[in-house]
């Protein structure tokens, strides 16, 4: 493969476990978050949801900007705001900053999934070349969940929960 093309699929990889990666790492610093704002369960969980709906609820509307709009553009446009939305989140003053840097940056990664997904499909020819690049951009993911627990005990255990909304920025 050539380097640019790596260097392409490098991207889109990591891009894809940032997004991955962000479902798992929140989950070991909930209590930190708990203790910290003094929140009740139901609205504890709220940290989950906001980032889990939004994803999920926008992530075929993301897909479809992708379509109809320049891809690399809205990748760049989903990768500003998801960062954005993770600063804020790791610099929250109060739960309620909390939630909504979740759900913004559940809107990122619900254009930054399809459009990723979109750029890998169009950037690497049809057969053995995007086969490859799908496997890439498969296993990244993959490893994205695993890593999310990992990393996300290290850093609520050594730097405090903040941390965790910081490896995306």
């Amino acid at each position: 493969m050539k380097p640019r093309r790596a260097a392409i699929l490098a991207l889109l990889a990591v891009t894809q476990l940032m997004g991955v990666l962000d479902f798992s790492i929140v989950n070991l610093a909930l209590p930190s978050i708990e203790r910290q704002f003094d929140l009740t369960p139901d609205r504890l969980q709220r940290v989950v949801s906001a980032y889990a709906l939004t994803l999920g609820g926008f992530l075929l509307l993301g897909g479809r900007i992708a379509d109809v709009f320049d891809r690399k553009l809205v990748f760049m446009l989903g990768l500003s705001v998801f960062a954005a939305a993770s600063l804020a989140g790791g610099l929250a003053p109060t739960a309620n900053l909390v939630f909504v840097a979740r759900a913004v940056q559940g809107l990122g990664g619900a254009v930054l999934a399809p459009t990723a997904l979109a750029l890998v499909t169009s950037e690497f020819a049809e057969g053995d070349e995007r086969n490859r690049a799908l496997s890439v951009f498969g296993t990244v993911a993959a490893l994205g969940f695993t890593a999310g627990v990992i990393l996300g005990g290290a850093l609520t255990g050594f730097a405090g929960w903040r941390w965790v909304f910081l490896p995306a920025v």
